[in-house]
């Protein structure tokens, strides 16, 4: 009977780990970066299938109470991180701006392309659907105080770490690096696994590789600034 028992125990346990996807037990580094081809889910969006269900979930949820979120990113490749990239930095260098001063001010709220959580197929920026949009989406002051946004914020602060979602770039007054986003979730659940492997990529020779207007100043001591800063200054629960 006993014997019985254990080689039951070892099939269940066979089968659960065999039928994990991908995408719950490992990911490339290429995907990590965004270079991957990784298999998402998602008509408006795209997101790993666990990410996506969970977004259905709470999507659902928050629609029960008149509340309809939608997207505006989710995952975002290399090459659409690189245009980001280069349309800010021609942008702000025709104003005048040094490569320093222009690599600052791109990166308050812009990842440098291979670096973006958005990579990764795990985070969201989101608004509510069922109000009238306002003329700019992501700004910080729609999501608080008359903000057209602030209903789906307040119910966001009560209800998604139950599906698995955390805000990612806080309002702490302490934390450097990007800005306060307001609209910015991730998943949790994958994407701290993913974080924790992204460190062990060396990113200053990715950065080096890449040829992105004004990598001649990302020196070792802006590597390691940004590094520390964007990719780790983060809210804490998602370390």
């Amino acid at each position: 009977m006993k014997s019985i028992l254990i080689k039951q125990c070892f099939l269940f346990l066979f089968f659960i780990f065999s039928n994990l996807t991908p995408c719950q037990t490992s990911i490339s580094d290429e995907e990590l970066i965004g270079k991957g081809q990784p298999h998402f889910f998602g008509k408006d969006h795209k997101l790993r299938k666990e990410a996506h269900n969970a977004f259905l979930k709470m999507k659902a949820e928050a629609l029960k109470e008149g509340i309809k979120i939608g997207f505006v990113s989710s995952y975002r490749s290399f090459s659409h991180q690189k245009r980001i990239w280069e349309r800010k930095f021609n942008r702000n260098k025709s104003s005048g701006l040094t490569d320093e001063e222009n690599i600052k001010k791109i990166i308050e709220y812009s990842t440098i392309p291979g670096t973006s959580r958005h990579h990764w197929g795990t985070d969201i920026d989101i608004i509510d659907l069922n109000v009238k949009q306002p003329k700019r989406l992501l700004q910080a002051n729609n999501y608080h105080g008359n903000g057209s946004f602030c209903k789906l914020k307040n119910w966001m602060d009560k209800n998604a770490k139950r599906f698995g979602f955390y805000l990612v770039y806080t309002n702490n007054a302490n934390r450097k690096g990007f800005k306060y986003e307001p609209w910015h979730y991730s998943y949790k659940p994958l994407s701290g696994l993913y974080l924790k492997k992204y460190n062990s990529i060396t990113i200053s020779k990715l950065l080096q590789n890449e040829q992105l207007s004004g990598n001649k100043s990302f020196t070792k001591t802006f590597i390691e600034a940004y590094i520390n800063e964007h990719i780790l200054d983060i809210n804490p629960e998602l370390l």
